[in-house]
């Protein structure tokens, strides 16, 4: 099989899921060097993969609706690839690639397909359940002959953002950041939960801060969680941006975060994330390289809400219900903080 000339990624969103497209950007590259990448990405999202070497990026204005999908195709209109890897499987996107013209068009086997998905693809990718969701899109280069075996992101930080990160963080101190806010409500943790886990890390000489974006819901959850605490820490909530956020992260001992993107972002740096997962199953959606440190009560949220067993239930379902994450005591993360801290050699 030759090697294509050119192939387009269509990944528009979320966070998580952009950072689990990187490494498979860099198993296209290192396989085939010749091969020109056109990657269609979110607008937010391109803040932070838009300079990855070596990548052409077009932007999708999820906001700007038809719009939106009109800028894109009048950007392509004159491109045919030889191949298209459809990576995402919302109506939206699925609609948005009918104007992407390729010879082969490859997306999810049947089962992980819907919203018309069967209808815009030519071939799919090996039908698999149990897997992570990067190494799903990870699965996307097998039709091309490919294997993904290495996992590497390497997403530059500018110099500027590092120093920005250290101005914020100076020092070696153990540092954990706390990013309480999942754009998912039903995913979040109580606020003065948060408090007490902060409390104790203080009370051990852990330096904490808030993170999280400039949303209402963000400095909302924040200013809760801050009335809540009986000691002072930093909150930078609102502060960052994408690339701040992942100089912070390079430069923090442990994240504290429900699912969400600043998870993934933390973990495509090499930094220890302690996951609160019961609405999500951090098999699937964790930190991709390290889950040792997450609290896993989703089995249990599945009985309580699903009246069984994880294991029956469809691989990837969410169980986002009024009262899931209450399933995460207090006790259960300060234990896999201990456990963390030990294990870094911050206990």
């Amino acid at each position: 099989m030759s090697a294509p000339a050119s192939i387009c990624l269509l990944r528009t969103s979320a966070i998580g899921d952009v950072t689990h497209v990187v490494p498979l950007v860099r198993t296209l590259q290192h396989a085939l060097p010749a091969t020109a990448l056109t990657w269609i990405v979110g607008k937010l999202e391109r803040r932070l993969v838009g300079d990855l070497p070596g990548v052409r990026f077009v932007t999708f204005d999820k906001s700007a609706g038809r719009t939106g999908m009109r800028a894109v195709h009048a950007e392509l209109k004159s491109e045919r690839f030889d191949a298209l890897l459809q990576m995402q499987v919302a109506l939206r996107s699925n609609l948005l690639s009918l104007g992407i013209r390729a010879e082969r068009r490859i997306g999810y086997d049947r089962a992980r397909s819907k919203d018309l998905h069967s209808l815009v693809v030519n071939e799919r990718i090996p039908a698999r359940s149990g897997e992570h969701v990067l190494d799903a899109i990870g699965s996307f280069c097998e039709p091309l002959g490919l294997k993904q075996t290495e996992v590497r992101w390497d997403i530059p930080i500018p110099d500027a953002d590092h120093a920005w990160a250290a101005e914020q963080l100076p020092g070696e101190r153990p540092t954990l950041l706390v990013s309480p806010t999942s754009s998912h409500a039903l995913r979040n943790w109580r606020a003065e939960r948060y408090a007490a886990v902060i409390d104790h890390a203080i009370g051990k000489g852990w330096r904490v801060a808030l993170v999280g974006g400039p949303s209402t819901l963000e400095r909302t959850m924040a200013d809760a969680v801050l009335a809540a605490c009986r000691h002072a820490l930093l909150d930078l909530t609102g502060k960052d941006t994408l690339k701040r956020a992942l100089a912070m992260f390079a430069r923090t001992h442990l994240l504290l975060t429900p699912d969400s993107g600043p998870m993934h972002m933390a973990n495509a740096v090499g930094t220890k994330v302690l996951g609160l997962h019961a609405a999500s199953n951090p098999d699937r959606s964790g930190p991709y390289s390290d889950r040792r440190w997450c609290v896993n009560r989703y089995d249990e949220a599945a009985r309580t809400f699903r009246g069984k067993p994880a294991s029956e239930l469809p691989w990837g379902a969410k169980i986002e219900k009024p009262g899931v994450m209450d399933l995460i005591t207090v006790d259960d993360v300060i234990e896999r903080f201990e456990a963390a801290a030990g294990h870094l050699g911050l206990a």
